[in-house]
């Protein structure tokens, strides 16, 4: 920090940060370790500090790292230095005279030093002891008290001892030290490190790591993230959430290459990034990687310090992320477990929570900082372009970094009155796809091989469900059930659809960005326009991220252009068919009659534990909307489910509608495939097939271990294949018999597992 060279060694200064007064001491060069709960001769000279300054909330001893105590420690030593500065005004209660009994004129200077003793240095030093040795005289002058010739001698020293002792005894610090009197002697610090909790960062940034786990707690599980990265589950005796305990590969630096870092971060902060610059982050992260690089190579050359090329990568990849970069958030997001990442206000005081796939809520031993939330905020307006202010306090975008994707909400005042606060949705590294989701149970084959033949059959399709259900994410796999002959249109106003990585995967894909629905300013396009676009660009399946407002009306305008042409699909909110109904109608504002454009209603929930500590995403109806209904769908039997969540078997369990072919959708997409035209069983056949071959998928990567074939770049080949296949079994026999085909595929699936790569 800068007020160092202003310092000398244990000299302080006091800072207001929002609310919180706070004690900066220069630890650089001090005598003393910069550890309250080790050393005494800090304990000391904090006390002293905090007699001077009574108002202090929080301290923080500055030397390579920053070593913060936060408000409840720092209270105990307030009160401490309290009790001292009283102590210390009383001078004549505490002199030599006042130690000769006015009775029998008898003087006791050994009291006198033992008192002065008790004030001047063991208060100081060890309060702790200072109050054990305070009721071990008093048991002592207890049992002597008989012995002596002067009453008066006696009871004015006991009642003095009893004075002080009562004094300390209502103090926050003996109050928790009492479970550890029994056998405590004099220079004992391990019971000011059960109390005391220091926090420790780097002197480079202001996020907050809690490097000391709660005692008790149980380790659930360790993993890394990437290679230096550590991550720990805990669970706490004092929290019903698990701890997700993370130490980044930045607590861990040596000394030397901490030095490195932070000369390299001030060098650096005079080339702060220019608003232009955030128009490409990919370049301008790379940028300022190269100029990090070399500049800490040219330090350590300076220093005489050998860095190996590895080394000196980790030092400017930590340089980036906390100049250009989000921090520790950075870190988080490379966490492939993690699925959300909550900041609530007011930051600086309250603790990072996630939620983990394998462990739900949790909360993080990372406390983010109010200039690093202010930053944060600087860094998104500039990179969505969207404004953040009074008068919009809501900014969604997106956050694109080398390893992760996520969707970003951030709220300001008056929405939110306690400031800042951000939500991170994590997006999958790789698109989903049906067999990842009948892998960990949200769908079944069954209902993967439905929605394949739905998909192929060009229909329209609303996926609903609750907040963090997974209906993006399932929307996403929609993209990997398209042939890749045909051309796809995304439209979204925060990008979370995997458009690029399906671009890669050979895709012809063309992503739209439209406005917020939030938004109130900006030059982007209304989300309602961009949907009438896409229209305009020719026959394309067309997935809409999300409906919100207005886009609504244009969605189902091109449902009803784009029926028997290509899929058209999208997410809403709504944990039922109805919900979905009533949403849109009441809600939105769609005519009744426009809602039977929509063909197929997939509703995915979070299904609780009956203990409500666990939770899991189901796909729980697969419901078609059928045309004859004129008022209430609900009452005129206008939805019909094809498959219902048993909650009994946890599992997607088809309907006797779907089995016996009571499917209007699926009979009118027959109608117009001349082989399944006014044939239900070949229907259901080829149902049947497709789920068959995703279920094989998944049993054999579970047999194998070979996960990757669950992933989209294989998935997406065993469809291609699946299809060629079906063209060239009705070449060959004129029609597509489910047997052949399946043979034809298994034997190619069998092949690329023996020679594929």
């Amino acid at each position: 920090m800068l007020f160092q060279s202003k310092l000398k060694p244990d000299q302080y200064e006091v800072r207001k940060e929002g609310q919180d007064e706070v004690m900066l001491i220069n630890a650089d060069g001090s005598s003393y370790a910069p550890s309250i709960e080790d050393d005494k001769n800090c304990m000391r000279s904090t006390i002293l500090k905090l007699v001077e300054v009574p108002s202090i909330t929080k301290i923080i001893f500055v030397q390579r790292r920053n070593y913060e105590y936060e408000f409840d420690n720092v209270q105990l030593l307030t009160e401490i230095a309290t009790i001292y500065n009283h102590l210390s005004k009383r001078k004549k209660s505490f002199s030599v005279g006042a130690f000769t009994c006015s009775s029998c004129g008898k003087s006791h200077p050994d009291r006198y030093n033992f008192i002065q003793g008790i004030i001047n240095n063991l208060l100081l030093y060890d309060p702790i002891g200072a109050y054990v040795e305070l009721r071990r005289t008093i048991r002592e002058q207890k049992i002597l008290s008989k012995s002596y010739a002067c009453i008066d001698c006696s009871q004015n020293y006991m009642a003095l001892l009893e004075y002080f002792m009562n004094l300390l005894e209502k103090t926050k610090l003996i109050i928790l030290a009492q479970p550890y009197f029994d056998g405590y002697h004099l220079g004992d610090r391990s019971v000011y490190r059960r109390i005391f909790r220091v926090v420790i960062t780097p002197n480079f940034m202001y996020t907050k790591l809690m490097s000391q786990v709660p005692l008790g707690a149980e380790i659930l599980d360790s993993y890394k993230i990437g290679k230096d990265a550590e991550v720990t589950i805990y669970d706490t005796n004092d929290d019903i959430k698990h701890l997700y305990h993370l130490s980044p590969p930045e607590f861990r630096l040596s000394e030397e290459k901490y030095e490195l870092l932070e000369m390299a971060r001030m060098v650096l902060a005079e080339h702060k990034p220019k608003e232009e610059d955030f128009s490409d982050p990919e370049k301008m992260r790379s940028t300022f990687f190269n100029i990090g690089r070399d500049l800490i190579q040219e330090l350590a050359e300076h220093k005489n310090i050998e860095l190996s090329w590895r080394e000196l990568k980790d030092i400017t990849n930590i340089l980036v992320r906390y100049t250009v970069g989000f921090g520790l958030i950075e870190v988080l997001l490379q966490d492939q477990k993690i699925q959300d990442i909550t900041i609530n206000g007011p930051i600086g005081q309250t603790k990072i929570f996630i939620v983990h796939q394998d462990y739900d809520d949790c909360v993080t031993n990372i406390m983010p900082a109010y200039d690093d939330s202010e930053s944060w905020a600087t860094k998104f307006r500039l990179l969505s372009g969207r404004p953040l202010d009074e008068a919009n306090p809501v900014l969604d975008t997106e956050l694109i970094l080398p390893d992760a994707r996520a969707r970003v909400a951030i709220i300001s005042r008056p929405l939110n009155p306690w400031g800042l606060g951000y939500a991170f949705r994590r997006h999958r590294d790789k698109p989903w796809t049906m067999p990842l989701f009948v892998n960990n149970g949200m769908l079944r084959p069954m209902a993967s091989g439905l929605m394949s033949f739905l998909i192929d059959g060009s229909r329209t399709v609303l996926v609903a469900g609750t907040r963090s259900s997974g209906k993006t994410s399932l929307l996403g796999s929609f993209l990997v059930e398209i042939m890749r002959k045909y051309r796809i249109l995304t439209v979204e106003d925060t990008m979370e659809l995997p458009t690029e990585a399906m671009r890669s995967l050979g895709y012809n894909i063309q992503p739209m960005k439209v406005m917020s629905a939030l938004s109130k300013g900006g030059n982007e396009i209304a989300a309602d326009e961009g949907i009438r676009t896409s229209l305009r660009l020719g026959d394309s399946a067309l997935i809409v991220g999300e409906i919100r407002s207005s886009d609504a009306l244009a969605l189902y305008e091109a449902m009803r252009v784009g029926a028997l042409a290509n899929v058209v699909a999208g997410t809403i909110h709504g944990a039922n068919p109805y919900g979905v109904f009533d949403r849109v109608v009441n809600d939105l504002g769609v005519p009744r009659t426009s809602f039977k454009a929509t063909d197929i209603i997939v509703v995915a929930n979070p299904i609780k534990s009956s203990d409500g500590l666990k939770r899991w995403r189901r796909v729980t109806q697969i419901t078609e909307v059928r045309k004859t209904w004129e008022d209430d769908p609900l009452k005129e039997g206008g939805f019909v489910d094809l498959m219902r969540y048993d909650s009994k078997t946890d599992r997607l369990e088809p309907t006797d509608d779907l089995i016996n072919g009571n499917s209007e959708i699926l009979k009118d997409i027959a109608g117009n495939i001349k082989d399944y035209a006014g044939n239900w069983d070949a229907v259901w056949e080829n149902i049947l097939l497709r789920s068959k071959t995703k279920g094989v998928l998944v049993d054999y990567a579970n047999k194998t271990g070979k996960l990757d074939l669950l992933e989209a770049p294989f998935v997406i080949k065993s469809n291609d294949v699946f299809h060629k296949i079906s063209a060239k079994i009705k070449d060959e026999i004129g029609f597509p018999e489910p047997k052949r085909i399946y043979a034809d595929w298994e034997d190619w699936f069998k092949k690329e597992l023996r020679y594929g790569k």
